[in-house]
């Protein structure tokens, strides 16, 4: 990157006000732009059965082959959706557009489906790529422009396939995975609860509201002081906690929060942030993510019961804008998926 250009993002970035402003949005666009159609490098989660699959990251993913890897991908998508409807004047309005209907024709989503329609693919992203599906379904559903209204309806089918894929998987799931990693169960639940609520899915929210209580409620006393671990880029206590906000009503939620999470009631409770040692390593920058993570729940946490926990808003900022700077570093190995989780952040940053 041009050193006097990372300059200029370097300071816009890390002076963000309370609201994403344009200047902002068009600095964080640029990132997904980037590499929205970038084949390498690229990580492929595949399955081998023989070498007949042995093909191209574009050939076997036509919809989501840019961006390093498949998830990376579908939430650089969704990143670019976000910012297209909230800032309708953003500059590369009409690139973005295009890449977009490129990627998500009706014909590369029907091959999306063909690739995780394979017997030993049935596990593919299983979680996190799903849930970042469903919340790029949401948004083209609640984006009220025609361009977009067709790209939901190109995507439904792969919705609808992991919608089903849930239902399949959540019985036989006996035990949470609490990984700070892709696999996290509260946090692939999240974004897919959202949107059974938002498409008025009421077996979808019923069979998603009824495991989390079923692996959780009885959880107490989040160890908090084990996070991080060396790779996480998701907090399980955090997204644990952000999760049963929405699965269970004020009251209960209270009663169990305090089980589970006492020290969140304290005014003084300090945590530091998770530092990154080296942001060329894939898998040290993951530590970004995480800061990012707990700022967004703690956020959302805010909003809806300010009075118990406005004192972590000093917090949930310090977390925040310690990682801002990393997204405009020129390191490949965060500025592929770190912008999609700062625009995270920003939706609950009110």
């Amino acid at each position: 990157m041009n050193y006097l250009k990372y300059f200029f993002l370097l300071i816009s970035i890390t002076s963000f006000s309370q609201e994403l402003t344009i200047e902002q949005a068009n600095h964080l666009a640029s990132l997904p732009i980037k590499c929205l159609q970038q084949e390498y490098p690229n990580k492929l989660g595949q399955m081998l059965i023989d070498s007949t699959e042995i093909q191209s990251p574009k050939k076997l993913h036509p919809a989501f082959y840019g961006c390093f890897d498949w998830h990376s991908s579908v939430h650089g998508h969704w990143s670019l959706v976000y910012l297209l409807k909230r800032f309708p004047n953003i500059e590369k309005k009409e690139e973005i557009i295009a890449k977009l209907k490129i990627n998500l024709s009706k014909e590369n989503i029907k091959k999306e489906i063909e690739y995780l329609s394979k017997d030993h693919e049935k596990s593919f992203e299983r979680t996190y790529g799903w849930a970042w599906v469903l919340k790029l379904q949401l948004e083209l559903e609640n984006y009220n422009e025609p361009f977009a209204q067709e790209l939901a309806q190109n995507l439904k089918p792969l919705s609808n396939l992991f919608v089903q894929r849930y239902s399949e998987f959540l019985p036989k799931l006996l035990y949470p995975i609490r990984a700070g990693t892709h696999a996290n169960t509260a946090f692939g639940l999240s974004f897919a609860l959202d949107y059974a609520i938002f498409s008025k899915d009421l077996s979808s929210e019923k069979l998603i509201k009824e495991n989390a209580i079923r692996l959780y409620q009885k959880d107490q006393n989040c160890p908090f002081n084990w996070e991080p671990s060396g790779t996480d880029f998701l907090s399980p206590c955090m997204e644990e906690m952000g999760l049963m906000q929405g699965v269970l009503p004020q009251k209960e939620f209270f009663a169990w929060l305090k089980k589970f999470a006492p020290q969140l009631f304290d005014k003084k409770f300090a945590w530091e942030v998770a530092k990154v040692s080296d942001r060329t390593d894939g898998h040290l920058v993951h530590l970004d993510g995480l800061n990012f993570s707990r700022a967004w729940n703690m956020y959302h946490l805010i909003n809806l019961y300010p009075k118990e926990f406005s004192h972590l808003k000093l917090l949930a900022d310090t977390h925040f804008n310690f990682s801002l700077p990393s997204i405009v570093d020129g390191n490949y190995e965060g500025e592929h998926w770190l912008a999609s989780f700062a625009l995270r952040t920003f939706e609950e940053k009110k």
